[in-house]
């Protein structure tokens, strides 16, 4: 019979193959089975589905999502934890051979033997943003999933305008995917117990806003008005839009190659955009008008 790992084998796996947690890793292990099998619950996980999961540990929510999904394929970039990932399988009942590892850093990966169609992980704090997007971005065959992040993560991957933590992350995830809130996790059920409170994100992907260049001409926009977020979007889009291919005006010309003002204003302006509002007010569709304007 197969069975999840307890708190008590997973510290002593952790000593067998001499891994100490590092807060550089983001190596939060955890340690509780209810809290894998809610977490594999809410991500939907159904027994045809191939789950992606990115840095799996000692194999908590591994063994969780092998209990439903038909494979598992788990990127870990720990030598260690890698190569006793499918020991533990194995020792634990299931099939070794559902389990498929790939030892790398998941920032790294763009590609899988076998399509994945569900993601889920406990990612740590400063790659989660990046590794999300990076996952929408490369496998669309993932049509939804779960990630566990710390909750300050969680509340900008979900905000809404006009908030003070919607931003980048909250817009830009909104290409490929709807987002929302699934709930919060003790910091109990973790080893070792962080200092930190984490949630649950879950998220649905739809298709995609546009095409790839449509894409990162938006996001260059979204990184812009948000670097400078309490600047109007005329003064933070400046610097996108150079006099070398807009007009000045003629009455305040600007210098070659440096921002035009003017131009940004006049083309946001024509997006339909108010110029004078901030980035935090606005929408990803209002960020992609404002990019079609700048491609034409």
């Amino acid at each position: 019979m197969a069975t999840l790992l307890g708190a008590a084998e997973i510290r002593e796996i952790a000593a067998r193959i001499g891994v100490n947690p590092t807060k550089k890793l983001g190596q939060n292990f955890v340690v509780d089975a209810n809290t894998c099998r809610r977490i594999v619950k809410i991500a939907d996980v159904q027994p045809n589905d191939v789950a992606l999961e990115i840095g799996p540990g000692l194999g908590s929510l591994t063994l969780a999502m092998l209990e439903i999904a038909s494979k598992v394929i788990a990127i870990e970039i720990d030598d260690r934890l890698a190569a006793q990932l499918p020991i533990t399988v194995a020792d634990h009942g299931f099939i070794p051979e559902n389990l498929l590892v790939i030892n790398e850093d998941a920032m790294t990966t763009v590609s899988v033997p076998i399509s994945p169609t569900v993601l889920v992980a406990n990612l740590p704090y400063n790659i989660s943003v990046p590794v999300l997007l990076h996952f929408l971005e490369k496998f669309p065959t993932i049509r939804s999933g779960v990630v566990m992040v710390q909750s300050e993560v969680a509340d900008r991957l979900v905000a809404k305008p006009g908030t003070k933590n919607y931003g980048s992350p909250s817009v830009k995830a909104t290409w490929w995917a709807d987002l929302t809130s699934a709930g919060t996790v003790a910091r109990s059920i973790f080893w070792p117990v962080p200092n930190v409170d984490s949630s649950l994100v879950r998220f649905i992907r739809h298709e995609p806003a546009g095409d790839e260049e449509l894409r990162k001409l938006t996001f260059s926009i979204i990184d812009a008005a948000f670097a400078q977020r309490r600047k109007m979007l005329r003064s933070a889009l400046s610097e996108l839009f150079k006099s070398a291919n807009y007009p000045n005006d003629p009455n305040q010309p600007n210098k070659p190659n440096q921002p035009n003002q003017n131009s940004a204003e006049a083309s946001i302006a024509m997006a339909g955009v108010d110029p004078t509002i901030r980035g935090e007010a606005l929408l990803l569709n209002d960020f992609m008008k404002i990019a079609n304007t700048l491609a034409t």
